[in-house]
């Protein structure tokens, strides 16, 4: 009787529903999870239902049926109060309430195992790069693209942004809901704004693996660039790029040296790219302040300016998600043979098309498809019937060129994001080092090359053959415009390294 009692006041719909969720909740984790295991295939919208949606599922249909039961179980006392008591009573010397007991707790310890294996592994899915670069695709495709070809291509997401400590993981779950947010109500801005408001500080988190006490001195580097005529000219230059050695050593020198100093600055944009104040801390402890000689701040605009203190991102500040210009991946992709050199103008065609406007990737590549064999089957008849497979292959690296760098749907190209590591196509290391930034004791921010990077060679058409080079030369001479205009004032149009700088 008593038996048929308990039972009666799980039979009720909303009980039965909260059975009903609980048990296919229970059997969906399981199963995919099992498939997940077995098959190894991982996808972002998986692994949204397995370690949120169904774990979800299964609390409130654990929770509708004590509410069912519960409702029941009123509506019963207020017909015969004489009989139902206002509290359940818990015996265990009756044998049902006894096994009902033991029941509840079995099923209370395989509820806690289940909801928590479920949320160990929904904390492990919301730290992975799946969440962080797939579940928003859209949003999302620009920066995990871009990250997915970088050197920290191997890094997860939040180790760079959030960092060690429930701190920052807290910060940047509620920062998170605002996204989700954003992306749920399509008010998240195109392209997506950078700098990162309020980003961890890069002491935190950059260097746990880029340990500044073991930078090393110098790093040796040769650019390749070919030139836009019919034979696809090579140039290439050779560099030791000065680093710098240990930062705390007092003979530090080398780029790394403002890792070793503090620096302030004033940036008078969002982007950083305009800088007319800057401090430095001298050993004393006293601040040497330089300032910018054409648009100079006053004491005022000094005093209630926002001072940033210069960490590893004001110049890596794109050290993972980096979209390079067709110049350069054109450059890349010849001198690596994965395009052939020995097509006539192909660093020309393939800058001009990656460079046009699309609508859609889809369009880009139609247009790309169509465009490379057109122009060799109107203008190089013999070269498109020998070469066919190496215009073939053109046709795809330049696709894939377009793929990696090109965003229509988020309004994002190569060049939408600044990248302040060196002076080719963005001011860089020039918003400071422009030779126009003077100190009150007369001392001003040099821009001499060499301080940076010393020229081991150089190989070009204007350099003679065996002549040893100190100094950077030119592809032609434009006298002292070299100290003058910063490099990308002409290369910044992205496109082709042509004599003379600009877009040819």
């Amino acid at each position: 009787m008593t038996l048929r009692k308990t039972a009666g006041y799980l039979w009720n719909p909303i009980s039965l529903v909260g059975l009903l969720l609980a048990f296919v909740a229970t059997g969906l984790i399981i199963a995919f999870l099992a498939m997940e295991a077995i098959t190894g295939f991982e996808h972002p919208y998986i692994g949204l239902l397995v370690y949120f949606a169904f774990p979800g599922m299964l609390i409130v249909g654990l929770l509708l049926v004590p509410v069912g039961a519960w409702r029941v179980r009123q509506q019963r006392r207020t017909v015969t109060p004489e009989e139902i008591p206002l509290y359940p009573r818990l015996d265990f010397n009756d044998p049902h309430k006894r096994h009902l007991f033991i029941f509840f707790v079995l099923a209370s310890v395989i509820f806690v195992l289940i909801v928590s294996i479920a949320s160990i592994l929904g904390f492990e899915f919301t730290e992975s790069t799946t969440f962080c670069g797939e579940l928003c695709h859209t949003v999302m495709t620009p920066e995990h693209t871009a990250w997915s070809n970088s050197p920290h291509a191997r890094v997860k997401c939040v180790e760079c942004h959030v960092g060690p400590g429930a701190e920052w993981y807290v910060k940047a779950k509620i920062s998170g809901l605002r996204q989700v947010w954003a992306v749920a109500t399509h008010s998240y801005p195109t392209p997506i704004e950078t700098p990162i408001e309020n980003l961890r500080p890069a002491r935190d988190t950059c260097e746990h693996c880029h340990w500044p006490e073991k930078f090393y001195a110098g790093r040796q580097k040769v650019f390749y660039h070919y030139a836009p005529n019919k034979e696809n000219t090579p140039r290439e230059v050779n560099l030791l790029i000065n680093i710098g050695g240990t930062p705390k050593s007092p003979h530090a020198k080398g780029i790394h040296w403002h890792i070793g100093t503090e620096v302030y600055y004033i940036a008078n944009d969002k982007k950083r790219l305009e800088i007319p104040y800057i401090a430095v801390k001298q050993k004393d402890g006293s601040f040497l302040e330089y300032m910018s000689t054409e648009k100079p701040l006053t004491k005022e605009q000094i005093a209630t300016a926002k001072k940033r203190l210069m960490d590893c991102t004001d110049c890596h500040n794109r050290p993972t998600h980096i979209y390079r210009s067709p110049g350069q991946e054109m450059d890349e992709h010849i001198v690596s043979n994965k395009i052939d050199a020995a097509l006539p103008y192909i660093k020309k065609i393939g800058v001009e098309l990656l460079e046009k406007p699309y609508k859609t990737k889809a369009e880009a590549h139609a247009a790309i498809a169509a465009g490379i064999p057109d122009y060799y089957a109107k203008n190089y008849p013999e070269v498109a019937k020998q070469k066919g497979a190496a215009i073939n292959q053109a046709v795809d690296q330049i696709k894939d060129i377009y793929s990696r760098n090109f965003f229509p749907e988020m309004k994002v190209t190569w060049n939408t994001y600044p990248n302040h590591i060196g002076h080719f196509y963005t001011p860089g290391c020039f918003r400071c080092h422009d030779g126009k930034h003077k100190a009150t004791n007369g001392r001003v921010i040099s821009k001499d090359c060499n301080m940076c990077h010393t020229v081991i060679g150089q190989k070009q058409e204007n350099i003679p053959a065996g002549k040893e080079v100190k100094q950077f030369v030119h592809p032609v001479d434009i006298g002292d415009e070299i100290m003058k205009t910063n490099c990308s004032d002409c290369h910044s149009a992205g496109g082709e390294d042509v004599p003379g700088g600009g877009k040819h």
